[in-house]
C-alpha cells in the first residue's frame, strides 16, 4: 500500500466546524489519517503545503453539460477540467440537455461519456417527466436503476398538480430523491428582472419575489402529503424563507440549495443591460440577498452551488430580454464564495458544510468529510491569493461569466480525487 503524506496545512473539517493545523495521510483512494497524529505516521511521500489550507473537495448539485445536443456550448472534457479547476471533485448534472435526459438508455451513455471524459465524479440526475413536458412521468425505477442520483425537470416547472404528485408518490416508493424549482410560472413567465424601482427603471419585464413563495408553499402540501425527499434548486428571496424553515421545522425531509450568483450579486450589477448577469430565477435585491447569506450562516439553507449554465456568444449578445439565461460558475465558485468569508458573514468551515459535506449527504455519498476512510476527494487551496479573472482564461468552452474582470481571492492550487491529483502544480 502506497501512502502520500500531505503536511504543513490548514485543515478544513466541515463536520467538526473547524479549521486547525495539522497534516492528511492518504492511500488507495482513501483517506488513512489527518489531523496532528497524521504527521507521526511514516508515508512513502511527502508533500509539505506550506500553510495552504486542504479541504474537502466540493460536490456541485446542478451543472448543465451540453451533450447531448449542445457540445458547442460545454462538453464533459471541457466542463471536467474546469470542475478541477475550481476545485469541484463531484458534479451532478442536470437532464436539462437536447434531448431530455429521460431514458435509462440516454442515462447510460451519458455515464459512459463522463468516464471516458472526466477526470472528477460524475453523478447524472433524469428527468422527472417525460421529455421535461410536465404530462407524463418517466420510468423513475428503471432510471434510479441505471444510475440517477436525483429526478427534476429543472426550470421547467411542472404545472398539472395531478401529475406532479403522482410522481413524488411514485419517488417515495423508490426512494429517490427529487429535486424542484420554486418559481410559479405564470407569473414569472417572461420575466428578465425582480419587480422593484431598479427594474422599472431599465423598463425590464418583471417578477415579483412572491412568485418564488407560492411555488414554495405549493411543492412543501405535496411534500407533506406524499413524504417525498425534495431538494429546492434554488431559494433567493427573503420572504421564501419562514415558509421553508417551518417546513423543516415540521419534520418534512426536504433541504434547500442557493447559486453562487445569488450569494454575492444583486439586481444593480446588471447596470446598463449587462447579459452575463442574466439568470435564472433574476437577480434580487441587496435586502434578498443578505437574507439569503444569513440563512446560509445559519444553516437553514443547505446548499451553495454553481449552477453552471454555460451559453454561447451568439446567446448572450442580444437585447437583456431576448438573451438567454445562465452563466458558468465552476471555476468561479470558490473564489466568489470566499467573499463572503472574507466580509465576514460566515466562516470557512460552515461555508464548506454547504459546499461539499450537505451536498454530499443529500445524494448519499461518504464524501465532503476530512475523516479516516472517507475518499481522498480533496482541494489545496490558498484562501487569500488575490487575481483578477479573464474569462478567456476558464478552461469551460463557453465564457459567460458575471465576474470577468472583477477582483477576486482564493486560489486552488491542487484538485485530488480519489488520492490522485488532477489539477494544478505537481507538489
Amino acid at each position: 500500500m502506497t501512502t502520500t503524506l500531505l503536511k504543513n496545512l490548514m485543515l478544513v473539517d466541515p463536520e467538526a466546524g473547524t479549521v486547525e493545523p495539522g497534516a492528511l495521510l492518504m492511500a488507495e483512494g482513501r483517506i488513512v489519517a489527518a489531523g496532528a497524529e497524521a504527521d507521526l505516521q511514516g508515508a512513502d511521500t511527502t508533500h509539505d503545503c506550506r500553510g495552504l489550507h486542504l479541504a474537502p473537495g466540493i460536490v456541485d448539485i446542478g451543472v448543465k453539460v451540453g451533450e447531448p445536443g449542445e457540445r458547442h456550448k460545454e462538453s464533459f472534457g471541457t466542463a471536467g477540467r474546469a470542475a478541477a479547476a475550481g476545485g469541484v471533485t463531484t458534479i451532478a448534472t442536470r437532464p436539462d440537455t437536447l434531448s431530455p435526459i429521460d431514458t435509462p438508455e440516454t442515462l447510460e451513455f451519458i455515464a459512459r461519456r463522463a468516464r471516458e471524459a472526466t477526470p472528477v465524479r460524475v453523478l447524472p440526475m433524469a428527468a422527472l417527466t417525460k421529455a421535461r413536458a410536465g404530462r407524463e412521468m418517466t420510468e423513475i425505477g428503471f432510471l434510479r436503476d441505471a444510475g440517477a442520483v436525483a429526478f427534476t425537470d429543472c426550470d421547467q416547472v411542472i404545472t398539472d398538480t395531478k401529475v406532479l404528485s403522482r410522481a413524488l408518490t411514485y419517488a417515495r416508493a423508490r426512494d429517490a430523491l427529487v429535486i424542484g424549482h420554486p418559481q410559479e410560472p405564470g407569473l414569472s413567465a417572461g420575466a428578465c428582472a425582480t419587480s422593484g424601482k431598479f427594474a422599472a427603471l431599465k423598463g425590464l419585464p418583471s417578477v415579483t419575489p412572491m412568485a418564488e413563495r407560492m411555488a414554495l408553499d405549493r411543492d412543501i402540501a405535496l411534500i407533506e402529503m406524499t413524504g417525498v425527499r425534495y431538494h429546492f434548486d434554488q431559494i433567493t428571496t427573503a420572504r421564501a424563507l419562514p415558509a421553508f424553515e417551518r417546513a423543516k421545522r415540521n419534520g418534512l425531509d426536504v433541504t434547500a440549495g442557493v447559486s453562487i450568483h445569488h450569494l454575492t450579486l444583486n439586481e444593480f450589477d446588471v447596470a446598463d443591460y449587462r447579459t452575463f448577469f442574466k439568470v435564472k430565477p433574476p437577480l434580487r435585491s441587496e435586502d434578498d440577498r443578505r437574507a439569503v447569506v444569513e440563512a446560509v450562516a445559519s444553516g437553514l439553507i443547505d446548499i451553495i452551488s454553481s449552477m453552471h449554465t454555460p451559453q454561447d456568444e451568439e446567446s448572450k449578445r442580444l437585447p437583456y430580454e431576448q438573451a438567454a439565461s445562465g452563466a458558468v460558475g465552476l471555476e468561479t465558485l470558490l473564489p466568489a464564495a470566499l467573499r463572503l468569508v472574507h466580509a465576514g458573514d460566515i466562516e470557512l468551515a460552515q461555508l464548506w458544510r454547504a459546499l461539499s459535506l450537505n451536498p454530499a449527504r443529500r445524494l448519499g455519498l461518504d464524501s465532503g468529510r476530512i475523516a479516516p476512510g472517507a475518499p481522498a476527494d480533496l482541494v489545496l487551496f490558498d484562501p487569500d491569493a488575490p487575481f483578477v479573472l479573464d474569462r478567456f482564461a476558464l478552461q469551460s468552452k463557453s465564457k459567460n461569466t458575471p465576474f470577468d474582470g472583477a477582483r477576486m481571492q482564493g486560489r486552488v492550487r491542487a484538485t485530488f480525487v480519489a488520492g490522485t491529483q488532477i489539477h494544478g502544480e505537481p507538489l
